[in-house]
């Protein structure tokens, strides 16, 4: 098989071996620096001491700080996906059928997908105060600014064709739009809400920054405070790997949902 084949198919134990390949040449490689002292251990501690960190934050003999502040931010990202899908989706899918809605509210959403959304904290903490209620705003904020233009670009990417055949048929302005493209749209509207749903895992540290009592952003700043790079590291790990997961499993539902779509 090409190298350069960007229509090859890989097995799936051909995807596996290949991903187990990069994970261990990036810990061979994390293992030389930090084993033999090349890079020191306040920046970068070693793979084992991350290994001793997160046991130790798992269970410390009384309670679990890792469980704790696994619950509290995936309940932020539960709570805030769901506010995103209901309000991203729908506005979405007005902005891709209607092009005057699009164009009323595109200078107004279009802009921030390039915006620092950071920048939005402090202006959030006024309004909001240093609660619950501002952190889940800001997840929402990061995701649906990116899901509502990419549901109406899988609105607007549907051939004309299903529209001319659903009205054709006798169908309204309004069934051509929910019996033909929508449904046409729907495995396009489910990567993004993959996409933004993913998204907001990248922005949880940034969101339980302010004022959170619990939650792995306010872990790993705990952790910096004292210099304890193998328990930053260990909050990280299983940030990403919480994202991995939430990934792999709207992945699996999407499949469930259209198969047609993805055996494509």
């Amino acid at each position: 098989m090409s190298l350069w084949n960007p229509y090859a198919s890989l097995t799936s134990g051909q995807r596996r071996k290949l991903g187990v390949a990069a994970i261990l040449i990036v810990l061979a490689i994390w293992s030389t620096l930090s084993g033999f002292g090349l890079v020191g251990p306040v920046k970068l501690p070693t793979p084992w001491a991350v290994v001793q960190a997160m046991g130790y934050l798992a269970w410390n003999g009384e309670t679990s700080l890792l469980l704790t502040a696994t619950l509290w931010s995936t309940g932020r990202v539960v709570a805030a996906g769901i506010l995103v899908v209901l309000v991203g989706v729908p506005v979405g899918i007005l902005m891709g059928a209607a092009p005057k809605i699009n164009a009323f509210l595109s200078p107004l959403i279009d802009p921030f997908r390039s915006a620092p959304i950071v920048a939005l904290l402090p202006i959030l903490v006024m309004w909001l105060g240093i609660g619950e209620t501002m952190k889940i705003a800001f997840l929402f904020i990061g995701a649906v600014v990116y899901l509502i233009p990419m549901v109406r670009d899988a609105v607007q990417a549907v051939p004309q064709s299903y529209w001319i055949s659903a009205r054709d048929l006798g169908a309204t302005h309004w069934e051509g739009i929910t019996k033909a493209i929508v449904p046409m749209a729907m495995p396009r509207i489910a990567d993004a809400i993959i996409v933004g749903i993913s998204m907001m895992w990248t922005y949880i540290t940034v969101a339980e920054y302010v004022n959170a009592r619990e939650g792995l952003g306010q872990l790993i700043q705990n952790a910096r405070r004292f210099s304890a790079m193998d328990q930053v590291f260990a909050g990280i790990i299983v940030i990403i790997a919480l994202a991995l997961v939430t990934y792999q499993l709207m992945l699996r539902l999407k499949k469930k949902l259209y198969p047609w779509e993805t055996s494509l």
